[in-house]
C-alpha cells in the first residue's frame, strides 16, 4: 500500500517560512506548480512502536515445605490477580521494570512487594516474549530463586508482626499447579527442568537446607526436587567425591543412631553462573 501523502498549496513567498514552522512535524518536499504557488508534500513518518512493548520481571521461588502428612513438597508461592487480564487466577510474583533499575534489583524488589520474601539465592533464568502471551506486548525477564523453609516461616512471621504481610499469596506444589495466568505454567515447567538438571552437577540443593544438615537431609531435598527415590549408598559415594561438603564434629541424635552434621563448602558456588557479572 502506498503511503498517505500530506499535501498543501501555499504562496511562493510563504513557503520557506511555513516549512520552517512545520519542520518538527516532518520535512516537506516542495514543487513549484505555477509562478506564484508552491505545492508542499510530506510523507508521514511511521509511528514509533517502542511504547507498545513493556518489560516485566517475574520470579519462580522454590522452597521445600511440609504437607499435612509431614512429607516434603517442592513448593512455590503464587499471587492471585485482582484485575484483568486473568483476574482471579494465580500468577507468578512480579511487576514492571523501572527505566533506571537493574534487572536483579527489579527481581528482588517485585518479589518483596508481592510476597514479602527475600531469597537466599537468585539467578536470571530466561526471557519469555511470545507475541501472543499477553493482550498487550510484554516481555518478561524471569528469575528463579531458592529459600529455606525456616527462612520462609521467619520472614512471613516478621511481616505478620509488623502488620504489612502481602495479601493474596499462597503456596502450591510446584508439580501440581492450577491453570495460571498468561504463560506462567510453561515458565514453571521450564524452571523445574532447569532446577532438576542443575541438581546433577552443582550443589544447588544446598540452598534449600539449613547451615548444618545430615546426608539424609540432603538426599531428601534431592529426591524432592527430582521426584524420585535415590539409593542411599550411591548418594553417599557421590557426595563424598564432590568436595562440596565439610563434616563437622557435631551429630544429630534421636531414635536412630547419631547422624553426623555437615556444612557446605562456601568456596564452591551454589551453581556456576558463567563469566557474566551479576549486574546485567
Amino acid at each position: 500500500m502506498s503511503p498517505c501523502l500530506d499535501t498543501i498549496g501555499v504562496p511562493r513567498g510563504l513557503a520557506g517560512n511555513l516549512a520552517a514552522l512545520i519542520r518538527p512535524s516532518g520535512p516537506y518536499d516542495t514543487k513549484i506548480v505555477s509562478g506564484d504557488m508552491v505545492t508542499m508534500t510530506r510523507t508521514p513518518q511511521p509511528e514509533s512502536r517502542d511504547a507498545d512493548v513493556r518489560v516485566a520481571v517475574s520470579t519462580v521461588i522454590f522452597s521445600v515445605r511440609r504437607d499435612a502428612d509431614d512429607e516434603p513438597v517442592l513448593s512455590l508461592p503464587l499471587v492471585r490477580r485482582t484485575r484483568d487480564p486473568f483476574g482471579g487466577r494465580w500468577a507468578l510474583p512480579g511487576g514492571w521494570l523501572d527505566a533506571t533499575e537493574e534487572l536483579d534489583t527489579a527481581a528482588s524488589r517485585t518479589l518483596a512487594e508481592t510476597t514479602g520474601l527475600t531469597p537466599s539465592y537468585l539467578e536470571q533464568l530466561y526471557a519469555f516474549g511470545a507475541v501472543d502471551r499477553s493482550p498487550t506486548r510484554v516481555v518478561s525477564i524471569v528469575y528463579w530463586a531458592l529459600l529455606r523453609s525456616d527462612e520462609v516461616d521467619a520472614q512471613v512471621a516478621a511481616h505478620a508482626r509488623q502488620g504489612d504481610a502481602p495479601e493474596n499469596v499462597e503456596w502450591f506444589d510446584a508439580t501440581d499447579l492450577p491453570p495460571l495466568a498468561f504463560d506462567h505454567n510453561d515458565i514453571v515447567e521450564y524452571t523445574l527442568w532447569r532446577l532438576r538438571n542443575k541438581v546433577g552437577y552443582s550443589r544447588i540443593a544446598h540452598g534449600l537446607l539449613p547451615d548444618e544438615f545430615t546426608l539424609a537431609d540432603l538426599r531428601e531435598v534431592n529426591e524432592t526436587i527430582l521426584g524420585k527415590r535415590l539409593d542411599p549408598a550411591n548418594f553417599r559415594r557421590q557426595v563424598d567425591t564432590s568436595n562440596t561438603l565439610i563434616p563437622t564434629e557435631r551429630f544429630r541424635t534421636g531414635s536412630h543412631r547419631p547422624a553426623r552434621l555437615y556444612r557446605y563448602n562456601r568456596d564452591v558456588e551454589l551453581a556456576d553462573r558463567g563469566p557474566l557479572p551479576s549486574r546485567h
